[in-house]
This record gives structure tokens, sequence and C-alpha cells, in this order.
């Protein structure tokens, strides 16, 4: 494992914690509604050779604490402004931004309202509920997961989301990328805290996050739309399509399903630095 560099970041309303790993362009990574940095670990090693991977806590997860009241309905625009705050503190040039799940409707936030501060989005399977034709559908569908989740608790309401996400198979990583017991332990306790966040602040909120087509438009050239290539027939690979066809822009797999990073970490870390360097190459010619 890398040496890895850890700190926190005090921000309106919150202290965010941070880990930074490797040298080279900076790589901000935003987690999925685990909203832990932990899982993003072997890929962030394996991309450290050639970038400064960043990576940390979303506020209100794990060991980022918030200390103002959450207002569920402006979690989208404040965790972009968390992101922003976190690459002002750590980087000076414009920075690679990953953001898969959650993370990657705050990715798409960020790029809307700061994208002087970023060079290239990679989008991973964002649950944009909002912009599918049958929107009503699926947004009804996480109104009743909250009320499950009230009224049944939080086992019978993430057995209802596994199962119409399409997320049943195994999500563990491979056994070389497994945390030592100890290790694992505490990320699974800091998990278990967090589902209880995610089902409070974010279950709702988030899919029903409309994105502003016209600003994503004018800066799609900064935009890759990304789906795991065993996900295609399910739902967490929908948001994306109709994304990229409300853009006009082409989806670009990546190994394994919706949590693909974690499944397949090495594999998914060499197509992100594909993908990467091929950006950079594309809007080099660009500018020549």
């Amino acid at each position: 494992m890398r040496s890895t560099r850890h700190g926190t970041l005090d921000v309106p309303g919150a202290r965010l914690y941070f880990e930074v790993r490797g040298y080279g362009p900076p790589l901000l990574c935003i987690p999925t509604g685990n909203g832990d940095a932990t899982p993003f670990g072997p890929l962030a090693d394996a991309l450290a050779a050639h970038h400064t991977v960043i990576t940390y806590d979303r506020r209100g997860f794990s060991r980022s604490p918030v200390f103002d009241p959450v207002e569920d309905h402006r979690r989208v625009r404040v965790d972009a402004q968390d992101a922003r705050l976190l690459l002002d503190h750590l980087c000076d040039e414009p920075a690679e931004v990953f953001g898969t799940c959650s993370g990657g409707i705050v990715a798409l936030a960020l790029l809307q309202a700061h994208p002087h501060r970023l060079r290239t989005v990679v989008v991973h399977e964002p649950p944009l509920a909002s912009i599918l034709p049958d929107a009503e559908h699926w947004l009804a569908f996480y109104d009743n997961l909250y009320l499950t989740y009230r009224e049944r608790g939080m086992e019978a309401a993430r057995e209802v989301f596994r199962a119409h996400v399409g997320m049943e198979g195994d999500t563990r990583p491979p056994r070389d990328a497994q945390l030592p017991p100890d290790q694992l332990e505490q990320l699974l306790a800091r998990l278990r805290r967090n589902q209880v966040f995610w089902f409070e602040h974010e279950t709702r909120s988030f899919p029903a996050y409309r994105p502003d087509l016209d600003a994503l438009r004018r800066h799609s050239d900064r935009l890759v739309l990304a789906g795991g290539a065993a996900s295609r027939e399910q739902y967490a690979y929908r948001p994306n399509r109709e994304l990229a066809r409300l853009l006009g822009l082409k989806m670009v797999d990546f190994p394994g399903g919706h949590v693909g990073h974690v499944t397949h970490p090495y594999e998914f870390a060499d197509r992100l630095a594909d993908v990467l360097r091929g950006k950079r190459r594309d809007n080099a010619s660009v500018a020549d």
C-alpha cells in the first residue's frame, strides 16, 4: 500500500476528512452513497503511480461530522461546494474528478458550478431518476423506500433497494485488496452509521436532483459518462444512458457493475487512467 497523507478541512457547517496518495495531476474521487473514502483505497493505490489521488468522506458520513442542521434540498449543491473547497485547499491546478453513484451526482453539480477548477469529470452510474422517461415511477420508488426504512427498518429497506437496482451479487473487493480484520470492522461500523444518514438525507433528494443540462452541454468536452459493463441491463445504468442521449455524448463502459471500483479495482483503475489520458490528448489537440 502506498503512503497516504491524512487531514481535515473545516468548511461551512462541517469538517471534511481527506486522504492524499501519490504524485502527478490531481484526481479527486467523490464517494458513493456510503460516503466513505476507504472503499476507494485499492483503486486509489493503483492510480497513485501517475496521479495525486484525493479521497474523502462526504459531509455527514464517517469521519466528516456536520455541525449545522442538514438541509436535504441543498445537499447536492453543498456537497459540490465542499468538493471545490477541498480542491482549493489541496491543489492549484485544474483537477480531474471521478464520481460514482451519489458521488456522480455531486460531480455533475461541481462541473456546472465550478468548471474552471476541473479538467475532466468522469461520472459513473449516478442515480438520477429525475431525468428518466419514467421518472415519476422511480421517484415514487425512492419515496416508498424511505417509508419502508421508517416503518420496517433499515435491513428491510436495504433488501428492497438492492433487489430493485440490481445489486444482488457480490460487492466485495478481491482477496488481495481486502482490509485487515480490525480495519474492516471499523469500516463496517462506519458504514452502518452512514446508512442511517443516507436513508434520512439522500434517499429522496439525490435521485430527485435535476442537473442543469444547458450548463453541462457547455462543458460537455470535459465530461465522460460511464457505466458498468455488467450493469447494462440494470437500473443503475439507465440514468447515464439517458443523460448521454440528452447531451449528445457516448457512454464509456468500465469493468464490473455498479460498484466495479470495489470489485475490480485494478482493471477499473487501468480503464480510468486510459480514459483520462485520452481526454487530455483530445483537449490538447483541440487547443492546438
